[in-house]
Parts: C-alpha cells; sequence; structure tokens
C-alpha cells in the first residue's frame, strides 16, 4: 500500500500545481480592470463570471477537485506523516508545469529556492512525524485554534490591501493556505463524529464551517493568483498549508510531533526553508517577469516579457 500513497500523493501535488498554473494564467489574461482595495473578496467576485468563460481557468478548477481526491485517497491508504512531505513536491511541479505552459523558464536561483523550500518541508515533516491524536477536538480548543486562524487571515487581508505585485501575491496566498489548514481541521471534526451517525455529524456546526472555510480558501486563492507571480503565492500555499496544518493538529486534536534526536533534522528542515525564502525573495522571476503576459505572443527569455498590467 506504500506504493499507493506515493503514487496518489505525488499525483496529488502534480494536479494542484497545475490548477495554479493554469488558473494563474487565465488570471493573466483576464484583461478587465477591478479596484483591488474593495478587497480579494469582491474583487475575485467581480471577476468570476469572466473567469467562468475561460477553458483554462475550468480546467484549473477541475484539476483542483481532482487534487483534493487523490489527496484523500493517498490519506486513506497511507498515515499524514508520509503524505504531507511527498505533498511538497507541488512547489517543483509548478515550476516545471508552468515553464510548459508559459513557454518560458524560470531563472536557476527560482529552482534552487524551491529545491530548498520543498526539501526543507519534506524533511521537517519526515523528522517531526506527527502522532494521530483525537478523533475531535474539545469545545474550548476549537476557541483557541479557529479564533487565532481567523485573526491570522484578518490580518493579513488586512496587509494585503496597500500593496501590490508579489507581496501582496504572498500575503492572499498565505491567508489562502490557512483556511485550507482550517478546512482540513473542519472535515477531519465532521468525520470524527460520522462514528455516531449521520445525524450526529449533520447536526454540528462543523460541517457547515468547513464550507465557509473552504469558500474563504478559494477566493483568497484565486486572489492570490490575480495579483501577483506564482514563485510569490505558491510557496506561501504550500508551506502554510502544511505547516498550519501540523500547529492545528496540536491545538485541536492533540498531535505531537517527535523530539529528542529528530530536533536536528527538523531544525534543518527549518533552516532550508530559510534559506529558499532569502533566495526566491531575491530571485527575479518574484518580479512577476516569468509567467505575466500571454504565452502564445513570444515564447522565450523570462527577462523579454512585459509585467502584468495592474488590475
Amino acid at each position: 500500500m506504500t506504493a499507493v500513497t506515493v503514487l496518489l500523493a505525488l499525483l496529488a501535488a502534480l494536479a494542484n500545481a497545475s490548477a495554479s498554473v493554469l488558473q494563474r494564467r487565465a488570471a493573466v489574461q483576464e484583461t478587465e480592470r477591478t479596484d483591488q482595495d474593495d478587497g480579494p473578496g469582491l474583487s475575485i467576485l467581480r471577476r468570476i463570471p469572466r473567469l467562468l468563460r475561460r477553458r483554462v481557468w475550468l480546467a484549473g478548477a477541475a484539476l483542483l477537485l481532482l487534487s483534493g481526491l487523490l489527496q484523500a485517497g493517498a490519506l486513506a491508504t497511507g498515515s499524514l506523516s508520509l503524505v504531507q512531505p511527498l505533498l511538497a513536491a507541488e512547489l517543483l511541479f509548478t515550476l516545471a508545469v508552468g515553464s510548459a505552459v508559459f513557454r518560458r523558464r524560470p531563472d536557476a536561483r527560482t529552482w534552487l529556492a524551491f529545491v530548498a523550500l520543498a526539501g526543507g518541508l519534506a524533511l521537517f515533516l519526515l523528522a517531526a512525524a506527527p502522532t494521530a491524536g483525537r478523533g475531535t477536538a474539545r469545545p474550548g480548543a476549537w476557541l483557541l485554534g479557529g479564533g487565532g486562524v481567523l485573526g491570522a487571515v484578518v490580518l493579513l487581508w488586512l496587509a494585503a490591501r496597500p500593496v501590490r505585485g508579489a507581496s501582496r501575491a504572498m500575503l492572499l496566498g498565505l491567508a489562502s493556505a490557512l483556511c485550507f489548514a482550517a478546512t482540513a481541521a473542519l472535515l477531519k471534526e465532521a468525520v470524527g463524529r460520522l462514528a455516531d451517525g449521520p445525524a450526529a455529524m449533520f447536526g454540528h456546526w462543523s460541517p457547515y464551517a468547513t464550507a465557509a472555510a473552504g469558500l474563504g480558501a478559494f477566493l483568497f486563492l484565486q486572489g492570490a493568483l490575480a495579483a501577483g507571480p506564482l514563485t510569490a503565492s505558491q510557496p506561501a500555499l504550500t508551506l502554510g498549508d502544511a505547516l498550519g496544518s501540523v500547529i492545528l493538529g496540536w491545538v485541536l486534536f492533540a498531535e505531537t510531533i517527535q523530539l529528542g534526536l529528530r530536533v536536528l533534522p527538523e531544525a534543518l528542515g527549518v533552516a532550508l526553508i530559510g534559506a529558499g525564502s532569502l533566495g526566491l525573495a531575491r530571485a527575479p522571476s518574484v518580479g512577476g517577469e516569468w509567467d505575466t503576459g500571454d504565452p502564445q505572443a513570444s515564447p522565450g527569455s523570462a527577462t523579454a516579457l512585459p509585467r502584468t498590467p495592474r488590475r
């Protein structure tokens, strides 16, 4: 079953990366100007009707759904400590798929940064190996965990309002990641009550909160993809989702990470994430030259492309 789990997890990472690339392409192609100061929710709601007419965006949405199903299958056949590190491959898949879709290659510094980020995240999660905790959270824990996520998302949204480009994409990507992590935690809460029957699950607030958190994650994701390059939003999405899930697992379900000698590889993983983040901040691709403009127009070097018009 380990081989099946690995295959499903890698396919989920590939599908999710492809979804981000295709929806980023649709966002770049969308020329309608909207007032970003209205916030990501209102801005994307104005774009949704136009995006729904773009086949590339619909293909990305379908791949996003497929990714969720593949990840669920991976988790059904394997442990979270095995699946989560494999999902870090999404970062590298993003660059590979993006190179094909946008017909230009990211610079070497971006590749090195993404390798460091993916390797550091995988190493940290493999070493931490979060243990299984309770099936459902105590009511008081949701006040702390849910309130913390909500507060962080609001702060990220407010911080994203006055900025543009890569900074906005990163902040909204991180907000989306926290919403995705909360969605997974809420889904775990809902499924944990299914043992008492469907009435117990649907009579609880968690399924409806799951839908609300998922919608918020989707809207922030679309805002991040429209705001700036994938090299800014995708690391925030992948890292924020994985590390946010670890924190919520500890706060809500009493899941713990391994310590002792494992602290050394965990610290090395964190160091690699830090190095990758610093390298990415200095990479030319973050400026928006790699995945902006029409890929049909002038295939070739990333440096020859104009930046995306501000909406």
